[in-house]
């Protein structure tokens, strides 16, 4: 099952159809639905009382409502590496070196909701920065109780430079306007994905492929569990968040977006995110 938000609808698929659960007041219903600890049961219960609808709706908004957006850093033996070696001439290449084997992980905020975008909106690259990539992560939709009650696809941009000058400039090279989409569903689970799951990054410029990769979540460290065990240490969230898992794939340092490149991530089971790139001043509201 999954779950899509448009401008003006909350929308299940199921059964390989379409229907309109909320046609009101959608933010808030986002938030109440989030919340619910049986989600799957309530909504499978609710459809009898549905009619389908011919199509989904073409345009989508990010599958958010008023959630936090967390993530964790070097859950990957790649990201490791690459940490490792942006951060090398700064002197804290080590750090990522220590936190990949910790029994801690890194956990970092990522984004209030107005800085996240959904489907076929433009993420933002820094003008001040010359080394500027995607990162495809698998998402873990957490409600308040700290269950993991769904999966979307992230792309935590970043701007590698920055944080490889020094790591206490990770705020700067990961927060900002436009800094994170999610999409273009959540995928309803009450268990976890399997592990053959594949991730896929393809980014196209000029209507080429400039850059293509792919990993699977064999490849992914920690398990999302451990994951959200410790971001609900001493942590509330009364409308439940989202939290990144960290990236597999990760761009050479020959490598960086450019405005106008369109980056497409693709999950297994989940669906594809496509966003295309801007850079320079100027936010754009998220679209809800």
């Amino acid at each position: 099952m999954k779950l899509y938000k448009t401008p003006d609808a909350i929308v299940i698929e199921a059964h390989e159809r379409f229907f309109v659960l909320v046609d009101n007041d959608v933010d808030a219903n986002w938030d109440r639905l989030v919340g619910r600890s049986n989600l799957v049961e309530y909504l499978e219960s609710e459809l009898d009382g549905l009619k389908p609808i011919g199509q989904l709706p073409q345009r989508l908004v990010a599958p958010i409502g008023q959630q936090e957006v967390w993530a964790a850093g070097v859950t990957y033996y790649r990201s490791r590496i690459a940490r490792m070696e942006e951060s090398h001439a700064a002197g804290g290449g080590s750090f990522y070196d220590r936190v990949y084997g910790a029994e801690r992980p890194e956990l970092f905020f990522k984004a209030t909701p107005q800085r996240v975008v959904g489907p076929d909106q433009p993420v933002r690259i820094l003008s001040d920065s010359r080394w500027n990539v995607p990162e495809p992560e698998l998402t873990l939709v957490i409600n308040p109780s700290g269950i993991i009650i769904g999966y979307t696809v992230g792309n935590d941009v970043s701007s590698r430079d920055i944080e490889g000058e020094n790591p206490l400039y990770l705020p700067q090279a990961k927060i900002y306007d436009q800094c994170c989409a999610l999409g273009p569903c959540i995928l309803l689970r009450n268990g976890p994905l399997d592990r053959s799951t594949e991730i896929h990054l393809e980014i196209r410029r000029a209507g080429a492929a400039a850059f293509t990769g792919q990993t699977s979540l064999t490849q992914l460290k920690r398990s999302p569990e451990s994951l959200v065990d410790y971001l609900f240490r001493e942590r509330s969230f009364p409308n439940g968040c989202f939290l990144l898992t960290g990236t597999g794939i990760v761009p050479d340092e020959g490598f960086t977006l450019k405005a106008a490149d369109e980056i497409r991530i693709s999950i297994g089971g989940i669906g594809t995110l496509v966003n295309s790139v801007v850079c320079g001043s100027g936010a754009t509201p998220r679209l809800s």
